[in-house]
Order: C-alpha cells, then structure tokens, then sequence
C-alpha cells in the first residue's frame, strides 16, 4: 500500500513539473481579452494573444497623456512649477478623481503625480487642457502621436480614458507607446514606484489634503515593478500596462479585458515570469570599440577608423548555447571631408539565421579636404615607391562568431 502510494506521488509529481515545463515553453495562458509581452530595448514580441484586436482601454490611455506631458516638459513648453487652474469640464470628470473643483488651482508636478501614481480623471483632463488649450485639441495631439509610433489601429476620444463611442485601441499599440514613454521619460518611474502620496487641496473653504493610492497592485508584489497603468471600466473590463527592470531587461506585459482585477495582475506576473525566465540580452562590442577602418578620397589622410557607435544588446532564448553571427559591413569609402562621427557602415547580429540586432559604425575622427599640395606630395611618394610593399587598404566584411550560454 505504501509503495502504491509513493509511486502515486512521484507519477503526480512528474506530470506537474512536464506541466510547468511545457507552459514556460509555449508561454502562460492568459485569462483576458487580449495580452501582449514585449521586450522594451529591442521591441521583440516575445508572446502575445489577440494583440491587434481594437478594445477599449480605460485608463491605460493616461500612458499617452503622460508622454505628452513629459514631451512637453521636455520641450519647456511647461514647467513642473507652472500653476494650472482647473476648468469646470476638468472638476467635472468621474471615476477615479482627486476631486478637484472648479478654479482650484495645482502646479504640473502635483496634477502629473496624481495622475501616474491615483490615475486621476480630472488631473488628466486639466493637464489635458493647460498643454493644448482644450481636451479636444489634446485629443488631436494624442492621435498625431499614436499615427507617428506606428499605433495603427488606435483612436483616442478622450485623455482620460473613460469609456466612449470609438475610444479604442490594442495591446500592440499599448507596448508601442509605453516603451515610448519608459525608454525617453524614465523619470515617469520616479512616480510609478510610490505606493502612498497626498496633495493639498487649495480651496475657499481652505487646505486639505487627499490621499493618493498608487492603483498598481505589481510595485507591491511583485520584485523588480517599474510602472505603469492601470485601468478598469464597465466596457474596457480590468486592463493594465506593467513594466519591469531585472537582469538588465525591460519588459512591458500589456493585458486587457481580464475579468477581474486579480486575474488582471496575475496575469501581468505569469507573461514577465515567462520574458524572464526564457529571454536574456546579451551586450555586444562596446561604444567606441575600434572596427577597422574605411576609405576617404581626397582626403588629408587615405583611411579613418571605424568604431561602434553605441553599443548593442540582443534578444536571446535561455538555456541553451547560443551561436550568435556578427557581419561587419563597412562602406567602400567616404568623400572628404568627413566629419566626426559620420555613419561608415553596420555590424549585423543574427541567431540561427534570423536577425536580432545591429550596430551603427561611425569614423572615429575628422578628415579634411586635402590640399592640391597634399595630392601632389601623395602622387610623388606614390612613384618613389612604386613596385615596394605598402599595407593594405582594402576593407573586408569578415564574420566573426560568438558563443554564450
């Protein structure tokens, strides 16, 4: 009987490990309208589900009021110590709110930190309508951004995100636009990671202060939460843009129309477990990394150096010996003068034959124009040596290659 039992629990044990083998391998499912995991740096999808199907998003549409503030504070069109006063449309928003009233007044740092850590609706509109003029013309701006980073099948309605006739967008085009915020404004996080704040209500009837809840439940459970948004309506459902750092990746998990708001964050957890436990970057050659050199007519010299530009991480599966292929492509020549810096050519990255990064290569240094004197000096010492070695020149495209684990 006890043998029969043991053999019982090892057989249980053995299923349950094949199980969990096989979800880290085919990645989680996921309870939800739509989901989406992308890797911040280089873009890459690394799992998604219904990605482009258009469903509303609640507030997770303030991931693009945010950008368009930070882009504006960015600018000096704003200041964080500018003083908004709210219109009676802003203090007349629901859902989620401050509960500002209509003239109360608020500097830009107060409003945008209401908005990133509370997700307030009236904060959203009044920084809506301080940058723009009108929500409308806020609205307009927030399309032209979404129609430049490629979010194809969005349209916003409103800055606030709550529900409205053809306010509708995509997990895909939710990563679009929170990479664009996390990997421009990083100082978002400065907000998105505080769990407890207040403000102070200035009103007529005095100062009170409000207490703001970071709605984000992930910078609390779970390690290495950087953001975003979260959001939930009648029509949109429990959505959420999380965004995480470890290991030296960036991940965002988008998840929209889960059913509940537990499900909503454990889903978020499952696709980052999955990005982390299955995808690595690996750092390739270092800015500055001398590349060879490229050719320049009628230059002050005959050849320039070749450097990385800025340096490269790759996106790569874990667990397994990775081959990664490295082709150098650098330009026949140059015509001088060549500035500092001017592009020269590329380093292409492949895995198993598929494409995971490139490299830009620049010249290292300056080469002016030569001279008619220094082209007659050339030619002269040209046909004092002629027929005597000289180095060569002539560029090559090798393949270098480069093992990791």
């Amino acid at each position: 009987m006890l043998k029969r039992l043991v053999s019982t629990l090892m057989l249980a044990l053995i299923f349950s490990f094949c199980v969990s083998a096989l979800v880290h391998a085919q990645g989680p499912t996921i309870d939800a309208k739509a989901s989406l995991l992308m890797e911040a740096e280089t873009g890459k999808i690394l799992i998604e589900n219904n990605a482009h199907e258009k469903l509303a998003p609640a507030s997770v549409t303030k991931v693009m009021t945010m950008l368009l503030i930070y882009e504006a504070l960015d600018q000096e069109r704003i200041k964080w110590d500018d003083i908004v006063t709210t219109s009676a449309h802003a203090a007349s928003m629901g859902g989620s709110q401050i509960f500002l009233e209509a003239e109360e007044k608020q500097s830009v740092r107060e409003l945008t930190k209401a908005i990133v850590i509370a997700s307030a609706n009236d904060a959203a509109v009044a920084m809506a309508e301080y940058i723009a003029g009108s929500e409308e013309a806020f609205v307009t701006m927030m399309n032209n951004k979404a129609r430049a980073l490629g979010m194809d099948n969005t349209n916003f309605v409103n800055s606030c995100g709550l529900d409205a006739a053809g306010h509708l967008t995509t997990a895909f085009d939710i990563a679009l636009m929170s990479r664009e915020l996390i990997l421009k404004y990083p100082e978002v996080f400065k907000f998105a990671t505080v769990r407890l704040d207040k403000i102070t209500h200035k009103t007529a009837r005095g100062e009170e202060e409000f207490g703001l809840t970071n709605t984000n439940r992930l910078i609390r459970n779970y390690p290495g939460t950087t953001g975003l948004k979260t959001g939930s309506t009648s029509e949109a459902l429990y959505c959420i843009s999380a965004t995480a750092e470890k290991e030296g990746m960036e991940l965002i998990a988008v998840v929209l129309g889960a059913p509940d708001p537990g499900i909503r964050f454990d889903s978020a957890m499952m696709l980052l477990d999955y990005g982390y436990s299955n995808f690595a970057l690996i750092a390739k050659e270092e800015s500055g990394t001398s590349m060879g050199g490229i050719k320049i007519y009628k230059g002050k010299t005959e050849e320039a150096p070749v450097i990385i530009e800025e340096q490269t991480n790759v996106l790569v599966p874990k667990g397994k010996h990775i081959v990664i292929d490295s082709e150098v492509k650098i330009k026949e020549s140059l015509d001088a003068p060549v500035a500092k810096g001017e592009k020269a050519g590329e380093v292409i990255y492949t895995h198993e034959g598929q494409e995971v990064g490139r490299s830009q290569l620049i010249v290292a240094e300056e080469v002016a124009k030569a001279s008619p004197q220094d082209i007659m000096d050339r030619m002269l010492r040209r046909w004092m040596f002629k027929g005597e070695e000289s180095p060569s020149t002539d560029q090559q495209t090798p393949q270098t290659l480069q093992s990791v684990k």
